[in-house]
Parts: structure tokens; sequence; C-alpha cells
């Protein structure tokens, strides 16, 4: 997710949950064409092609895929604002910003129920 040049507050990044990590890879590398990036056991980001070499999203290695879909990623130039603008509006931030390889996010949780995350480079 190292590339910036996202739209502020677009979809940047789907996240799929997997119960298994090889498994996962072989099929959407054999359904899709996908290719990878590993950044350690639980977690491969993947390139489908359609913005050249930039990951359009990840497989997250989880104990059991929860329903609800994949988890989708917004990109933020200001991660503090975005999370404050995002709770005063109703969400419940369920995780509050983290870091991880190539940048920090927080997940929140809008009134209707469904989890989004929004990520800001490091």
């Amino acid at each position: 997710m190292a590339d910036t040049s996202g739209q502020h507050h677009g979809i940047d990044y789907v996240e799929l949950s997997v119960t298994d990590m090889e498994a996962a890879k072989r099929f959407y590398g054999a359904a899709f064409g996908w290719s990878f990036n590993d950044y350690g056991p639980g977690y491969a980001g993947y390139v489908d092609g359609a913005r050249g070499a930039r990951e359009a999203g990840g497989l997250r290695l989880v104990d059991a895929v929860a329903p609800g879909g994949p988890l989708v990623i917004l990109f933020s130039r200001d991660l503090e604002a975005s999370r404050d603008a995002a709770r005063a509006a109703g969400a419940a931030i369920v995780a509050d910003i983290f870091e991880f390889p190539g940048g920090r996010r927080f997940e929140l949780e809008d009134p209707f129920g469904t989890r989004l995350g929004v990520w800001s480079p490091s």
C-alpha cells in the first residue's frame, strides 16, 4: 500500500479474509491471474493487474471468515481527521490507529454494521 496516488477517501484496497493462505493464493492466482507480495505468514498483498504493479488488496489469514464480505479500505491524506470525522458522523471505531508495514490505519463500523478500514502511508 505504499503508493500514495489514491484519492482522499476513495476506495483504495480490498482485503479478503482467508483461512488457508497457500490455498487462497493458488485459487486467486489460477482463477484470476493475480500475483502476490508476501508480508509474512499471515498476510499477502495481491496485484490484480488493473493498476499495473500496484497492489489492489490483500489476503489476511484469519481463524474463521466472518459474514459480511471483504474489508474495503479507503485512502486518507489525514488519518486522524478521517477518524475523528467518522466518529462524529456516528461510526464506532473498532480498531484505533495502528501501524503496519508501509503505513497506519484504523477500522470503523458504520451505523449499519458495515466495517471499513482507512489507511495512510507512514
